[in-house]
């Protein structure tokens, strides 16, 4: 069952991605060689619940930790360890937050320098198929719209990996909501898009090829041929014209420009 959302209902999801964009703000601030995910992750905890909300994640399906860091080969639902970072690699970090009975969400693949060009390219275009597929987030226009916008940028244009098996989703009182949201698809297929329709976009694109298994944690997805994988994620609210963007990667962007740690996700001419 779909579940639309009133204007007082996307605010208070508003509300809870901006401060999940908060938390990863904090998070690249500090992100460098030698620091540990379980650092990030208590950090992250704290300025979640500093605002009088709880973590999304942490406990959800029985996850031990607020934030998903996935680093290189892994895809998405990595959990902190105790091992720290070093140069070079790439590390997705999601975030969820749970403030006034509605979830927020989102996630950004951040780049230890220095990085290999091949990689960085990943990231650019990967971010740039999240926003090919915001832009079909509108009244009239299919969840199949979304997907090909993602597979025929990726696919087609840079001859990238397309994870099938994990999705976006529907996101407000429940983390997981209908409807899924691919990656791929066909123009003109699936759910017609309504006003209120709020849902979380994030496509999950391998360096090489699609396939995908499970870690042994029980959690963790990584690609089958141990290629590098980058993840970006806004919840978003259809709308007539251009959707609403409810989380902000701004602030995250501005803190990897003073970060010397951190490479900036764009590609230079």
């Amino acid at each position: 069952m779909v579940l639309y959302k009133t204007d007082e209902e996307i605010e208070k999801i508003r509300a809870s991605c901006l401060l999940v964009s908060k938390t990863l703000t904090e998070v690249a601030t500090l992100l460098k060689p030698g620091i540990t995910g379980l650092e990030l992750d208590a950090v992250a905890e704290k300025v979640i619940r500093d605002h009088g909300a709880v973590p999304g994640f942490k406990g959800y399906g029985g996850f031990p930790a607020t934030l998903c860091i996935s680093r290189n080969e892994c895809v998405v639902h990595g959990i902190p360890d105790d091992k720290p970072f070093e140069e070079g690699e790439i590390v997705s970090i999601d975030c969820g937050v749970y403030m006034n009975d509605y979830f927020g969400d989102a996630a950004y693949t951040f780049a230890l320098a220095p990085i290999k060009d091949e990689i960085l390219h990943l990231l650019v275009h990967t971010k740039i198929s999240l926003q090919k597929a915001i832009d079909e987030a509108q009244v009239g226009k299919r969840l199949g719209d979304i997907g090909f916008a993602v597979q025929s940028y990726c696919e087609q244009e840079h001859s990238y990996g397309v994870v099938r098996e994990l999705v976006g989703h529907g996101i407000g009182k429940k983390l997981h909501e209908s409807p899924e949201v691919p990656n791929y698809g066909k123009r003109g297929r699936g759910l017609k898009l309504k006003k209120g329709l709020v849902i979380a976009i994030e496509p999950m694109i391998n360096l090489g090829k699609k396939g995908v298994k499970q870690a042994a944690d029980g959690w963790t997805i990584v690609t089958r041929d141990a290629q590098p994988s980058a993840h970006y994620e806004h919840t978003v609210a259809v709308s007539n014209g251009h959707a609403d963007i409810l989380s902000d990667h701004a602030p995250i962007e501005d803190a990897i420009k003073i970060n010397p740690a951190l490479q900036e996700i764009s590609i230079k001419n």
